[in-house]
């Protein structure tokens, strides 16, 4: 048998992605921290249900800047795998699968992504 000849490139750092594929990978890890979130969003949401002052203790953890960002980051996953679903959903049904329609998409679902990010900063202040 012959040899495979074909050079391999493994410096990921350098490998220019197109907007899809980071879209992609994105999409991925917001659905891994949405499923790692569930327990902290159970225990939060249960605190607050508990008693009046369980309710307080959970709107004093935003006093804290760690938990507004982990707050974010959690609407952001959200937020992200929401309309990145919606894209791939259209995509199935094949609507927008060209290449210029596909980067365009992409954009607007991170747009969409930060505009949600935005909108929960401001309702935070």
């Amino acid at each position: 048998m012959e040899k495979n000849k074909r050079p391999v490139f493994l410096d990921l750092t350098r490998i220019d992605m197109p907007v899809m594929a980071a879209l992609s990978i994105a999409h991925r890890i917001t659905g891994v921290l949405m499923i790692l979130s569930i327990p902290l969003v159970i225990y939060l949401l249960d605190l607050s249900l508990a008693s009046p002052q369980g309710y307080e203790t959970v709107i004093s953890l935003f006093d804290s800047g760690l938990f507004r960002l982990i707050v974010l980051l959690i609407l952001w996953c959200f937020a992200h795998h929401f309309f990145a679903g919606i894209r791939y959903f259209m995509l199935d049904l094949d609507i927008g699968v060209n290449v210029e329609a596909g980067r365009k998409s992409a954009w607007y679902v991170l747009g969409a992504g930060l505009v949600m990010v935005f909108a929960g900063m401001g309702l935070m202040l």
